[in-house]
């Protein structure tokens, strides 16, 4: 009875690996079949040395099953589930387009258009070039690959999916991994069914640090922002050592003298893509609302400022980032930085020229995204630092919508929780002379209390601050400003760092139990919301609790188990900070 418990107990481990990794369908029948002889081998074996060899045998069959049936790469299909059909033909200035409906045909996806020609061969490291012309219609119904970034085992996706979201599914369908290449500059529309003209435009920049992310990710697709009446548009860019390398030699074969904003300038790029098409979809070129998340919006801050995005879209949402602080926490780095960096690289590589660092395959060259992922000041997209130009009262916006989460900290330092042993060290070591304030505003006595401010802190340090900073820039220019605080709870990831994206965007489950009726409803409330400062630029409207612009940088809309106006919570560590970067009002 023992053998046999504890085989059934290795043979579910086994399949367990084989669904956690996607395997293919043939690696379940092949592993049945294989356990299926082990049993046989091992119930006949005469003596215990053949019994040993039965399971040896097993598990060495298991591992060859296991990497002759790895899930092949396989692009992402454009509708989720079954679609109604394809679309009517699109004609824009580089060719003709056919995308397909949602499954109630009620929103149009065109996935995968060209907005560049691919950034490869001597193109890699140059400015964003025109995309080609084509013959035919080109059908859109599949997702272009990812950015060249590092990617992770299957299995290993898989289990962050359970521990950091809990909401894993099991399916016998999604055995495939998503293609990954530099050949990446592609963009994504959806928009109402029938539009035929004159609808608002939402432009949305995916985070990931500037090292990762995709535009098919589930929370931020945008079927719904369709259906609320706009034309929702995302796209990849070059990211990581692709996108943000910065070099002396690259400056200099540049026609603008550029270098080390590749991953803007792509940006960009796809803004003036949807200038000059848009309209074919039933867009409106002159009402474009600039959009991210993370990363993504730290570039829309940076974009807010930028002589090359002038005229490109009206207004701004900035989830979780920005970079308009004095000295911003991330995504950001000044040039001499950018180019000692560059340099390092190149002689870790032992090149001698960009030409050789661009013979080296893009395979090689991608685990350098953790050394080269912040834009810079490099005299062209950005002729200074966005703090700067907002103090000049240079800006590109005419309305701003943003906000952060309440635990964005939460999976940054999942694995270095503060405690009373470590608390004060922490603060003294980021505070220096200023840490005696910052214990006095966190007295923390107890473990749990120096987990729970250190979590607080850190979020104010890399996420918080930063839209205090942009929000005082915008009241001192006259810019409408209106900042959200969510708070909302739930069985995923709450409000930890992303965690509102899946609320903006309308995308909550109508099925799943880690939302109940509250974050349905607070989702369909954030969607109006967006929807309404995408239309008019006031996120205000019928049904919806009043929103009041944060005219004195101190009233957030907490988006919670209530949706109203507070306090913002911590103006001291805020003070503790402008004196820390030499910030005067």
């Amino acid at each position: 009875m023992g053998f046999y418990i504890g085989a059934f107990i290795l043979f579910l481990l086994m399949l367990a690996v084989l669904e956690l990794n996607q395997n293919t369908l043939l690696g379940f029948v092949l592993l049945i079949a294989v356990s299926a002889l082990f049993v046989f081998l091992r119930c006949r074996a005469a003596n215990g040395g053949l019994r040993f060899l039965c399971w040896l045998g097993w598990i060495a069959l298991f591992a060859l099953i296991l990497f002759a049936t790895w899930p092949p790469v396989r692009a992402v299909p454009a509708v989720e589930g079954e679609s109604a059909g394809a679309t009517e033909i699109v004609t824009l200035r580089s060719g003709q387009v056919q995308g397909v409906l949602t499954g109630d045909g009620a929103v149009e996806v065109f996935t995968g258009i060209p907005y560049a020609a691919p950034p490869v061969g001597e193109l890699r490291w140059r400015e964003p070039q025109d995309a080609e012309v084509w013959d035919g219609v080109r059908v859109c119904d599949h997702f272009a690959p990812m950015s060249m970034q590092p990617t992770n085992l299957p299995i290993y996706d898989s289990l962050a999916q359970i521990i950091g979201y809990h909401d894993y599914k099991i399916s016998l369908t999604d055995n495939s991994r998503a293609p990954v290449s530099e050949d990446a500059l592609y963009l994504n529309v959806f928009r109402p069914a029938g539009a035929d003209g004159g609808l608002p435009v939402y432009v949305y920049v995916h985070g990931g640090s500037l090292q990762t992310g995709q535009p098919w990710y589930a929370d931020y697709r945008g079927e719904n922002l369709a259906r609320e009446g706009a034309v929702y548009v995302n796209f990849a860019y070059r990211l990581g050592v692709f996108g943000y390398l910065a070099d002396s030699e690259l400056a200099d074969e540049s026609p603008n003298g550029t270098t080390g904003n590749y991953g803007l300038l792509d940006q960009i790029k796809a803004l003036e893509w949807v200038r000059d098409n848009i309209a074919a979809f039933g867009g409106d070129p002159d009402n474009v609302t600039l959009a991210g998340e993370s990363a993504g919006a730290a570039s829309v801050s940076a974009l807010c400022t930028s002589p090359l995005s002038r005229g490109l879209f009206r207004r701004v949402i900035l989830e979780s980032s920005t970079v308009a602080s004095i000295k911003p926490p991330h995504s950001f780095r000044l040039l001499d930085e950018a180019l000692a960096s560059g340099k390092e690289l190149k002689a870790r590589y032992g090149a001698s020229s960009i030409g050789e660092l661009r013979s080296i395959p893009a395979e090689k060259l991608v685990g350098e995204a953790e050394t080269q992922h912040h834009m810079t000041v490099d005299g062209y997209a950005l002729t200074e630092t966005p703090y700067e130009s907002y103090r000049r009262g240079v800006h590109n916006e005419q309305a701003i919508l943003h906000g952060y989460n309440s635990r964005e900290s939460g999976p940054f330092i999942l694995f270095s929780q503060a405690s009373m042993k470590d608390y004060e060290q922490r603060i003294r070591r980021y505070f220096g002379e200023h840490a005696d304030e910052v214990l006095a505003l966190y007295p923390a006595a107890t473990d749990a209390e120096a987990k729970a401010y250190w979590a607080e802190i850190y979020g104010a340090i890399f996420f918080d601050y930063s839209h205090y900073c942009l929000n005082r820039l915008a009241v001192e220019n006259g810019i409408p400003a209106w900042e959200y605080y969510f708070s909302k709870e739930n069985g995923r990831l709450g409000p930890w760092h992303s965690g509102e994206m899946i609320y903006c965007y309308g995308n909550v489950p109508t099925n799943s139990k880690l939302f109940d009726a509250r974050d349905r409803e607070l989702s369909g409330q954030i969607l109006r919301y967006f929807a309404n400062f995408t239309k008019t630029g006031d996120p205000n409207g019928d049904g919806l609790p009043l929103w009041e612009r944060n005219e004195g940088s101190s009233r957030l809309m907490e988006f919670g188990d209530e949706t109203e106006m507070i306090d913002e919570r911590e103006h001291a560590l805020f003070a503790v900070l402008d004196a820390m970067q030499g910030w005067t009002d």
